[in-house]
């Protein structure tokens, strides 16, 4: 084979393949290595071969015999979800492509009957101003929702809900959030986290009981996670939830803090610790459980509505709880289940943030189409200037994205695709940070005039800065994204290597073939092009070149650094922000397509959008690769980590003034 050639075999390959023959012939090998070739040493060398030849062929027997005791190998762990699979290099297009439809014609009417309905009353009924001016949302305005259903739009019809779907649900809190962030803050609080757990693990005598009235909008709910010491990490809680002596009740002592709707809710969703006694070691344990809380249960409390810079008509509040009794049938989803009911919540609820935010986007953009068309500078309208109409072009892609993300999420939940929560916290990191980069630019769009109060642009800008942080802040959700695609890889990388020791031959001869062909760069990813429209072609190349050497890196990266890739953030974030932008070309590659198969009239224009955006997409994702593997990146993250340590000893900033004092 050309010299050249083997450079270019990737280590992965030697390392991974290499090791494990090194580990299973390094004690035979060095004697051999140093004793002389003779007639003699080839007949005991081929006894020994056929000595071998035969144990593994009674150990193959005694594998492949009906009543051999041995264990099962185990498959290759395998994932359906098309994000996980990025990390392995690999194109699932089954959730992807085509782009969903779930809707029924009957299903279509029906959301589309609730429509109209919902636009006037937020143009004609609500004021968002006025809200954000009383920090609160006034009771003829909570009427008013009550009275649209607003309040249980996912509660199943025999409960009192307006029994919509995710798909349906999602087009309703499009067209609130793009009116006003205060009001969908409160719904969501609300329903797509507060009473949530109910809908998600609650038994029916639980339903029976409190479904009704919360969609009715007759109680409202609210979700308890966040304490003064546990934020994004969850699990360190410290509210206590302990068995009464008598059995019945659980008494829940502690605090939460910055709960939506935590003044004007009757009905809670808790989380706190049981300390429970191991019955093998007899220590004590805690075991995060949710609790569904009334006020009415006595010892809740509430603090005065915070002072916030944003959604300020929604109420946000502390609560207490002292001595609070809770009758046992009042768990959800079981004792030391906490955790999971806790993440399935935030991850069922988000795709509604999504397509809310997409709703908010497009207001933002209305708004500076209209301020461009009409404001004339330099004896010609604004929206003629290069630097405009770059701004609204980029302005639409992000919206665009965004609406794909969250139409794509709802309708792969409602045909029941079970793995989506990587693909559900992408979405809320995308929305929440285009939102902000939108109306940005529509600020910037109108001048001076976006700065004031009367263009109502300022108070969304205020108000979307939270959704950068809550329901999961968008640094955690990227690390937990990487993580969890590079601990999916982690663990079939170390399945693979036991099928290696065990010397399977149809995987080491798959597997090396693979490593072999991307080394010497024959392949070109998997064949997206089979499944997008033929205008889309070139951006169905680089979608699938951008999957095999995010795949290959990803690989590398984690045989260099094994375990302690977990201490690596900085590469890690970056390793986010890779598969965030191969999500996003594939998601927009998919709709596009669906749109030119259906005759969308804006096809044609889309297809020039995803073009743009997929173009710019490869060249970040190519950058970040390149970044993360790079010495010179390394050293600056190292220097990084040096130079925090110094500002943080100082407490300031550590240069010497200019001036000298």
């Amino acid at each position: 084979m050309n010299s050249s050639i083997v450079r270019r075999v990737p280590s992965s390959c030697a390392l991974l393949f290499n090791r494990v023959v090194t580990q299973r012939t390094a004690a035979s090998a060095a004697p051999k290595a140093a004793t002389p070739v003779t007639p003699e040493s080839l007949i005991n060398e081929q006894r020994d071969q056929s000595k071998e030849s035969k144990e593994h062929e009674k150990t193959k027997q005694q594998r492949l015999s009906p009543t051999s005791k041995s264990k099962p190998k185990k498959e290759l762990q395998t994932s359906s979800s098309f994000v996980m699979n990025l990390f392995r290099g690999q194109f699932y297009p089954d959730e992807i492509f085509p782009y969903p439809n779930v809707l029924n014609e009957e299903q279509r009417d029906n959301v589309k009957m609730f429509i109209d309905p919902f636009w006037k009353f937020f143009e004609e009924v609500n004021d968002a101003a006025k809200n954000d001016q009383l920090e609160k949302i006034p009771d003829d305005t909570m009427n008013g929702l009550k009275q649209q259903g607003a309040f249980g739009i996912q509660v199943p019809v025999e409960f009192g809900g307006l029994g919509l779907t995710n798909t349906q649900a999602a087009r309703l809190f499009e067209i609130a959030t793009g009116h006003d962030l205060s009001i969908s803050v409160c719904m969501g609080a609300h329903q797509s986290i507060g009473f949530k757990g109910i809908l998600l693990f609650g038994n029916d005598t639980q339903k029976q009981k409190y479904l009704p009235k919360l969609a009715a909008g007759e109680q409202m709910a609210a979700f308890a996670l966040t304490e003064p010491s546990a934020g994004s990490d969850a699990v360190s809680i410290k509210t206590k939830a302990e068995l009464s002596s008598d059995g019945k009740h659980y008494v829940l002592n502690g605090s939460k803090i910055w709960i939506s709707n935590g003044g004007i809710a009757d009905v809670f969703t808790v989380f706190a610790q049981v300390p429970t006694v191991d019955d093998k070691t007899g220590q004590t344990q805690n075991k995060m459980t949710a609790f569904i809380v009334e006020r009415k249960f006595g010892g809740l409390s509430h603090g005065p509505p915070e002072k916030k810079m944003g959604i300020k008509g929604s109420n946000t509040t502390e609560v207490f709880f002292e001595d609070c009794k809770v009758p046992i049938e009042n768990v959800l989803g079981g004792v030391g289940n906490g955790f999971k009911v806790a993440m399935n919540i935030l991850n069922n609820g988000r795709f509604g943030m999504v397509a809310g935010l997409s709703g908010t986007m497009k207001m933002a953009i209305r708004k500076s189409i209209d301020f461009a068309k009409n404001r004339r500078q330099f004896g010609r309208t604004i929206d003629t200037f290069g630097n405009v109409q770059e701004k609204l072009v980029r302005m639409e892609m992000r919206q665009y994205v965004t609406e794909s993300f969250a139409f794509l999420l709802a309708q792969n939940m409602d045909r029941g695709i079970p793995e989506y929560q990587c693909e559900a916290a992408i979405g809320k990191i995308f929305a929440s940070e285009s939102a902000w980069f939108v109306l940005d630019e529509a600020i910037q769009i109108h001048g001076g005039m976006g700065f004031m109060k009367a263009t109502g642009l300022e108070r969304v800008m205020r108000d979307l800065r939270i959704f950068r942080i809550f329901e999961g802040a968008n640094d955690i959700l990227r690390l937990f994204v990487a993580f969890t695609g590079l601990q999916y890889v982690g663990s079939h990388l170390r399945e693979l290597q036991q099928q290696v020791k065990s010397f399977n031959f149809n995987v080491i001869v798959g597997e090396s073939s693979k490593r072999l062909r991307r080394g010497m760069g024959m392949t070109t990813g998997p064949n997206v092009n089979e499944y997008i429209h033929s205008s889309l072609h070139p951006s169905g190349i680089l979608l699938s070149k951008s999957i095999d050497q995010f795949g290959s890196t990803v690989e590398q990266i984690l045989i260099k650094y094994g375990k302690t890739i977990r201490d690596e953030q900085f590469i890690v974030y970056r390793i986010g922000d890779i598969v965030i932008d191969i999500f996003s070309m594939a998601a927009s590659l998919s709709r596009c397509t669906q749109s030119f198969k259906n005759q969308v009239p804006t096809a044609i224009h889309e297809s020039n959008l995803v073009k743009i955006w997929c173009e710019e997409a490869y060249d970040r994702i190519n950058n970040n690769i390149n970044l993360i593997q790079s010495p010179a990146f390394i050293a600056r993250t190292k220097l990084m980590t040096e130079l925090a340590r110094e500002i943080v000893d100082k407490e300031s900033t550590v240069p010497v003034h200019p001036l000298g004092f």
